[in-house]
Formats: C-alpha cells, sequence, structure tokens
C-alpha cells in the first residue's frame, strides 16, 4: 500500500524502499554514538541482573528455605531478590540520564534538516507555494520521532535485557523450561510481526494527508479574499473536506489495526502462561521441584510478559510511526523540473547592455484572468532611477516580481543584465544581480551590524585598517551616515547591539533594511513600496541615497514627490503603460496628470 496524499514527496515508496533510506542515516547516526551505547548497555546489565535474581530467588527460597522447613534461608533469599529490585532501579536512573544524550541529538538534527529543506525548497522555486508541510514536519513530526525514538530505546533495551536474565534464571533452574516457554512467546511475536507492515502504510498515508491538508490550507489561506470575491466557497470547502474525510477514514482504519494488534498481543502474550500451568503435572513428575516451578512462573509473569507487551506496543505504535516519520527527512528532495519556456520566451533576441529589460511581457494571474501586464516593453538603462506609479492593484508588484525572478511570464522575455531574470532551478544561493526589498522589512534577531551586513558578504581587503574606507566598519558606518540613520542606531546602543523586530516600528525596520540594500553590491535595487512606513523628508534621504551609490534603482512609488526625483517614471494605469520623465508625463498620461494635481494641491495647502 502507497501513500496516498497528493502534494507529498515521501508516501509513495514500500515499507522496504522506506528502511532502505532510513537505516543507513541511522546506522550512522548510531555509529557515532558509541560510548552513549555503552553506558546504556553497561546499565542495562544491571537490570538484567535484577531480572536473573528476582525468578532465581523465588525459587531457592522455596526450595532449600520454606519447603524444607528452613525460613531464615528463605528469607534470605527473598532479601537477595530485593536488593536486586534496588540494584534495577539504580540502574534505570542510569538508563534514563543515558537515554538523553542519545535523544536529544536526534531531535535537533531533525530540527535542523527540515528547516534546510524548506529553505532549499524556497530557494530552489520561489514562485511555488509555502511549503506548509515544513510546518508540521518542524513541530509535530520532529516531536512525535523525539517520543518515539525514546520509547523504541528504551522498551527494546529492556526486552532484550530482560530476556537474557529471564532465559538465564531459566536455564540455571531447569532448561526444560526454555523448551515450554519459548515456542507459544515466538509465535505471539510472529502473529504481531505480521501487522507491522499494514499498520505503517496506513501510518504513511495520514501523515501524507495530514501534510496535503496543512498546503491546501496555507493556500487557501493566501487566496481567501480572492475565493470569496469570485464566490468560490463551496469549491474551496470541498477541496479541504475531501482531505478531512480521507484522515477521518485514516483514522479509523489505524484503530482497527491498533484493536486488532492488541487482541494478538492478549491472545499470544498469555500462551507461555498458559502451557507453563499444562504442562507443571509432567515437570513435577520428571524432577522439576516446586520452587523451579514457580520461579518459572515468576521469570514469565513478571519479566518476560511486561517486557513482551511493552514491546510489542512499542513496535505497533512508535515503531512504524518512527519509520514513516524518519522516512520524510531523509528523503532526498527533488529536482524542481524547469518551466518549458515559450516560444517568445526562447526567442529573446540579441544581448541586451540594459540594467533590466521587458519585451512583449504579458502576465495574468491564471488562466481566463485579465492580463496585469499586457505586451510591455520597457529598458531601464545601467546607472537610472525609474519610478514605477499606478492605482492599487494595477500591475506594481507583479513587475517587480518579474524583474526579481519570482515570477515567469505568460509570454515575453525579462532580462536582468542581459539574462533571463528567472534562474535556472539548480541554482543556489541568492542571486547576485539583484536585491529586492518588499513593503514588509525583513528584520531578525540579531547584532544591527549583522542587520546591516546580511546582503553584502565581501570581506575586508587583506591590507585594509579599520579606518580604511574600504574596511567593512567603514563602508557600514557610511552607510549609516548617507541614509541618515545615526540616531537610530545610537537609540539600539550602537552597531553592536542586539536587535528586538518585535521592539522597532515599521518605519525603523524599513530604515534597517534600506541601509542593508545600500550595502548590497547587488548592480539592481528593486523597491516594492519599501518607504511606505517612513515620513516624506527620509524617503526622501534614503532615496537620495539609494540612487547615488552605483548600479540602477526601481522604485513602486506611493508618492508623487518620489516620482519626481526619479530619472524617469513609469506610469500603469490598466490599459496602457507610459515611460517618460517627470516633467513631461503630465501631458501623456491623464492619469499621471490627476496624480500630480492632486499633490501640488497637498502641497500647495
Amino acid at each position: 500500500m502507497t501513500g496516498t496524499g497528493p502534494g507529498t514527496e515521501t508516501g509513495t515508496g514500500t515499507e522496504t524502499e522506506a528502511w532502505r533510506r532510513v537505516a543507513p542515516e541511522g546506522r550512522r547516526f548510531l555509529r557515532g554514538r558509541k560510548s552513549v551505547l555503552a553506558r546504556l548497555a553497561a546499565w542495562s546489565l544491571l537490570e538484567s541482573a535484577h531480572t536473573f535474581l528476582g525468578g532465581y530467588a523465588v525459587a531457592r527460597a522455596l526450595d532449600d528455605g520454606f519447603l524444607t522447613g528452613r525460613t531464615a534461608t528463605g528469607l534470605a533469599w527473598l532479601a537477595a531478590a530485593a536488593a536486586g529490585a534496588l540494584l534495577g532501579g539504580f540502574a534505570l536512573r542510569g538508563v534514563f540520564a543515558g537515554l538523553a544524550d542519545l535523544v536529544e541529538p536526534l531531535r535537533d538534527g531533525l530540527v535542523r534538516r527540515a528547516v534546510r529543506q524548506a529553505l532549499d525548497r524556497a530557494v530552489g522555486d520561489p514562485v511555488r507555494a509555502p511549503d506548509a508541510g515544513a510546518v508540521s514536519r518542524l513541530t509535530q513530526q520532529t516531536e512525535m520521532a523525539r517520543d518515539s525514538f525514546a520509547g523504541l530505546v528504551l522498551t527494546v533495551r529492556s526486552f532484550v535485557f530482560t530476556a537474557v536474565g529471564a532465559f538465564a534464571g531459566m536455564a540455571a533452574l531447569a532448561p526444560v523450561l526454555l523448551l515450554i516457554v519459548l515456542p507459544p512467546l515466538l509465535l505471539g511475536v510472529a502473529v504481531f510481526l505480521a501487522t507491522l507492515r499494514p499498520m505503517a502504510a496506513v501510518q504513511r498515508s495520514s501523515l501524507d494527508t495530514d501534510e496535503a491538508l496543512s498546503d491546501r490550507l496555507g493556500e487557501l489561506g493566501e487566496g481567501l479574499r480572492d475565493v470569496v470575491a469570485c464566490g468560490g466557497q463551496a469549491a474551496a470547502q470541498d477541496r479541504v473536506g475531501s482531505l478531512i474525510a480521507a484522515q477521518e477514514r485514516l483514522a479509523r482504519r489505524l484503530a482497527r489495526w491498533a484493536a486488532l494488534r492488541t487482541l494478538a498481543l492478549g491472545t499470544a502474550g498469555r500462551l507461555p502462561v498458559v502451557a507453563l500451568l499444562a504442562a507443571a503435572p509432567w515437570l513435577l513428575t520428571h524432577g522439576v521441584t516446586a520452587g523451579t516451578l514457580a520461579g518459572g512462573l515468576t521469570y514469565v509473569v513478571q519479566a518476560l510478559l511486561p517486557a513482551l507487551n511493552s514491546l510489542m506496543t512499542a513496535l505497533g505504535s512508535a515503531g512504524t510511526r518512527l519509520l514513516v516519520v524518519l522516512e520524510r527527512f531523509c528523503a532526498p528532495l527533488h529536482p524542481i523540473p524547469a518551466a518549458v519556456p515559450t516560444k517568445a520566451q526562447q526567442a529573446t533576441g540579441p544581448a541586451s547592455a540594459a540594467a533590466a529589460e521587458l519585451r512583449g511581457v504579458t502576465f495574468a494571474y491564471g488562466r481566463g484572468a485579465a492580463p496585469v501586464l499586457d505586451a510591455l516593453d520597457l529598458v531601464v538603462r545601467p546607472g537610472e532611477h525609474l519610478a514605477v506609479v499606478g492605482p492599487s492593484g494595477i500591475g506594481k508588484s507583479t513587475l517587480t516580481a518579474l524583474l526579481a525572478g519570482m515570477l515567469a511570464p505568460d509570454a515575453g522575455t525579462v532580462l536582468v543584465a542581459g539574462a533571463a531574470a528567472r534562474r535556472s532551478p539548480d541554482a543556489s544561493g541568492p542571486d547576485p544581480r539583484r536585491t529586492l526589498l518588499p513593503q514588509q522589512a525583513y528584520v531578525f534577531t540579531g547584532t544591527v551590524r549583522e542587520n546591516l551586513t546580511h546582503l553584502s558578504p565581501s570581506p575586508d581587503p587583506g591590507d585594509a585598517r579599520p579606518d580604511d574606507p574600504r574596511s567593512a566598519d567603514a563602508r557600514v558606518r557610511h552607510a549609516v551616515s548617507a541614509l541618515g540613520l545615526d540616531g537610530l542606531v545610537e537609540r539600539l546602543g550602537g552597531l553592536d547591539a542586539e536587535v528586538r523586530p518585535g521592539l522597532l516600528s515599521r518605519g525603523e525596520s524599513q530604515q534597517l533594511a534600506l541601509a542593508a540594500a545600500y550595502l548590497s553590491p547587488a548592480p539592481l535595487l528593486l523597491l516594492d513600496e519599501a518607504t511606505c512606513h517612513l515620513d516624506p523628508r527620509t524617503e526622501e534621504r534614503a532615496e537620495r541615497a539609494l540612487a547615488a551609490r552605483p548600479g540602477t534603482l526601481v522604485v513602486v512609488a506611493h508618492r508623487v514627490s518620489s516620482a519626481a526625483r526619479a530619472d524617469r517614471v513609469l506610469v500603469l494605469d490598466g490599459t496602457r503603460a507610459v515611460c517618460g520623465t517627470h516633467a513631461e508625463l503630465p501631458a501623456r498620461s491623464p492619469l499621471y496628470r490627476d496624480l500630480v494635481g492632486k499633490w501640488n494641491e497637498t502641497t500647495d495647502g
């Protein structure tokens, strides 16, 4: 049986294939922790001694003590069994201490891998919907793996060393006890193991559906406004409802398998006791003493059966769940197929010397939708400062996303520095040709310096002194001065002070992001309303500083004053695009004429 959840990437293999993916990673993980495993084994041997004493002391207490009238001897053997119990408790304390050294590194490694997988997917294909399944892997599935692994290690270790102590004790008392106890015990284990494969398949399908449901809810949340506007609530509900119904069916199937497993465990787990009691008359007539028989029953009832019950419960739930979860972390990422270019995209024509260029670009959000951009031609010259204006929703952000390579045009060609704006899927890392600043400024917990330099990884020249203009410190201080951030940096505590994003205003966050863009070596800066939370004076200083740095600046403007500072202005009005200078556009574009008129009225007022 294979996983059926749509949108998943790891749920289609068989259990054998899953084991082949997980086993090498598991062996590598355990090989790196041999000292931890050795400590666990040493503590567990003490538990084996406790198990051995439990049944052997009972047998000796009866045969050598109470049944022969020597009460003191019987009590002494029972005291030895009690001492063994104390020894087992002491050993269990050491086992739990060693378990943490084995389990926590697994969880930490899975968290790092989940983050790396999500980042690799995002960098590999920025247009793709956010990987909502990564949230499930990062939170629910990592904790599930941690708890399952801990439970499995405890129960498997306990069963192995308990069995060693119990079998050694029965062999020491009367080897014939093993011939009676082992066959039904092994039969019960075999019956139980037969249920593991189908239960693992249902577990895999359940996790597939859970991730698919997370992805679908994420997509629906992003487009909820459009869904309501188009009256698509019923269709959206059907898409989500089918997954919820599938999850319910799988939960019922899991419950049925769990019930069957419990029934098998209850039936098979009692067979060794029944067999031993049924054979008691024969054993007693063939030289097995009553104490030996009682010791054998002690081993079975108080040691083997509880350990077997815990083992089967762990394998049936934690074991299959752990295998299915780890499969998601061990499976390699499938390469994202490259989009098939249209004929217009294939015919890029001669190489362009422009900083950015759009040739007959058309883009629409979905089939049948009206184009946001329709056959747009635009050349942005190197070193130019271009402002983009237009009503909300007209396509300004779409234009910057096309230039940033986050969207692919339906027709036409988008070039940046003479090459396709959208990089091939196997490209890694940020694109050195451009830097995009969206309206929501990216500020992270770290020092002020780290927030300003995360886009400029170039190190100091080897011969640069701290006061050398080429040094990283001097470049940072120059950026702070150029954008007028001296007061903000001082309020934050200096360049090496820690930034807490939640305590910054939106305007302060944008100022830090603008300084990071200023320090970026990218020759093309794209500002998508990245100054909307700044006052006009601060915005002007920032834009003039960014325009003065080497390179090209494209600004989505929300104030006409911002457009007035640009070398050229691109006006998007829904029917046609007009590009020209601030002085000439009022005569060519009614929309721009209205915008300028309203701005003049506000300025005069």
